[in-house]
């Protein structure tokens, strides 16, 4: 069961109540959560496949100009010409769809992960959540996407705890 406190700070990060939360996946140093688990199956039936969901901010508005600036064409360039990084981005699909197997099955997206695993890369905050929730190692590229970022939380939360339960102190949108 995931508390209540998170639910309303993964709120006041997303500006709009969050869905189908199955766990916290991470948590930012500051202590709030920063990558959320969905269920593979949205309450009103719908399938899901973005298992981790990045709820920060301050992280998604940085990788939001990291997108902007190519660089998902350019990790898929590198994928389609380093059989090793394409060995290990293909295990990093394996591994997500493991993870999301453990939380249940939806036959719609059976074989489906996120971020377009395992050919091409299309969405960097997915690649980045799954390392953050999974650890380093487990995608190549999300590792590099968080390299990237550097400590984007040093600023200090990007929502505070107290403020989030009334919801005001939503800071920086998505």
């Amino acid at each position: 069961m995931i508390d209540p406190d998170d639910v309303a700070v993964v709120g006041a990060q997303l500006g709009r109540p969050p869905r189908s939360i199955h766990a916290v996946g991470h948590r930012c140093p500051c202590g709030n959560p920063d990558v959320v688990a969905t269920e593979p199956r949205l309450d009103d039936g719908t399938p899901f496949p973005t298992t981790f969901y990045l709820t920060c901010p301050r992280a998604a508005s940085m990788i939001g100009t990291l997108e902007a600036s190519g660089l998902m064409r350019e990790m898929s360039e590198r994928l389609a010409e380093d059989p090793d990084l394409a060995s290990a981005y293909a295990a990093a699909h394996d591994a997500y769809l493991a993870a999301r197997a453990e939380i249940g099955e939806v036959p719609e997206i059976a074989g489906v992960s996120a971020g377009g695993m395992p050919d091409r890369v299309k969405c960097l905050h997915v690649l980045a959540g799954q390392s953050l929730a999974l650890g380093p190692g487990t995608n190549p590229l999300g590792d590099e996407v968080l390299d990237r970022l550097g400590a984007w939380w040093e600023k200090g939360p990007c929502v505070l705890r107290d403020a989030s339960a009334s919801g005001t102190g939503a800071g920086e949108q998505p």
